[in-house]
């Protein structure tokens, strides 16, 4: 099983037909879409009218949902899926599921209100929740080394500044690896068992 993140910036990208198309036929896998355009209104309407951030959290999880939608009205065998149950039975119907976070997300006080805690982090979080040891990021990134240290990931502003804590917590190792757009051919090499065709997320 694997938790895939489509990122937000693929939401321009002429590659983002071929990942779905791709993870629309590979089973076993839950897909967290990024907020897109969709999240950077948000931030905009945070910053104009100075909203709370508790009340922007809710909704850049909303946004996440638009691009999920999106997503599902690109390409069918997708399913939208609001929770633990719709994404169990859209897997036994052969369908891959798009997670709508919101209400999850929403039920866990756990979880911080910001900007901090993006689709990254959440998810590595519902790899958590769901018993999922593997997950792919899939970002605008360039491919130049086989292993990137998490703090560099951070540090470098790919991955949101809580996402080192929501990888690491939990029992159990969580492999995580990083794909760019144009490398949708190298996914299911990857769920093989090749990780030499991504960029492995170095936690130690």
């Amino acid at each position: 099983m694997w938790v895939v993140k489509l990122g937000g910036s693929l939401f321009n990208s002429a590659d983002l037909r071929d990942w779905l198309a791709v993870l629309a036929k590979a089973g076993s896998l839950v897909i967290v879409p990024g907020g897109g355009p969709f999240a950077d209104q948000v931030r905009l309407a945070q910053h104009h009218w100075q909203i709370d951030d508790s009340t922007a959290h809710l909704m850049a999880l909303l946004a996440m949902e638009q691009f999920g939608r999106m997503l599902c009205g690109l390409q069918t065998g997708l399913a939208a899926a609001a929770d633990q149950s719709q994404i169990e039975e859209a897997l036994r119907r052969g369908e891959t599921p798009v997670w709508l976070p919101t209400a999850m997300v929403m039920a866990d006080p756990e979880i911080k209100h910001g900007w901090e805690v993006t689709s990254d982090s959440l998810s590595a979080w519902l790899c958590r929740v769901l018993d999922i040891d593997n997950l792919l990021l899939v970002k605008s990134v360039t491919r130049e080394e086989a292993s990137l240290p998490l703090e560099k990931l951070t540090e470098a502003g790919i991955v949101d500044a809580q996402f080192d804590t929501f990888l690491r917590q939990g029992e159990g190792a969580l492999h995580a690896w990083v794909l760019s757009g144009p490398d949708y051919a190298r996914f299911g090499e990857l769920c093989h068992g090749n990780g030499d065709v991504a960029i492995k997320i170095a936690t130690a």
